[in-house]
């Protein structure tokens, strides 16, 4: 069984996605995790809000939500990424691609999973610095620019 999978219920096609699999494979043993199970399920604004809602009581719309079914080493965890939001937030980040936004969520989830908080300033700050070290390696690894 596949360690990291891709589920789709909005139509999108990622490039590379195989590259970056590897690639999240590798953030998490860089992390001195174990990679156990990921799965990423890409969705709309409405889907990812009704989760939100149900499961942890938040009415607002967001473009990641992530569910660490783990313990302690071993990632196992379910990310859902609103398709929506990330293009809305490329759209508002001018300086940002789809594609670099969205591997920038991708990202953002994995890091979370591996223990990276963003709930205060300094967490966010951190947060941040691992995104890009991570994008930047990836465009670095694979020759692409996001």
């Amino acid at each position: 069984m596949a360690k990291i999978n891709f589920n789709y219920i909005e139509s999108l096609r990622i490039p590379g996605a195989i590259s970056l699999k590897r690639f999240l494979e590798e953030i998490v043993s860089d992390e001195k995790k174990e990679l156990h199970q990921l799965n990423y399920i890409f969705c709309s604004d409405e889907y990812l809000l009704k989760i939100n809602q149900d499961f942890l009581k938040h009415d607002v719309y967001t473009d990641i939500i992530t569910f660490d079914l783990g313990n302690g080493t071993q990632i196992n965890g379910e990310i859902y990424i609103s398709v929506d939001r990330v293009k809305e937030n490329a759209a508002f980040y001018k300086s940002s691609s789809f594609k670099k936004e969205l591997f920038r969520v991708i990202i953002h989830g994995v890091l979370h999973l591996v223990g990276y908080g963003d709930k205060k300033k300094s967490e966010s700050k951190v947060m941040r610095t691992k995104e890009d070290y991570y994008l930047l390696s990836f465009e670095e690894k694979f020759n692409v620019k996001l």
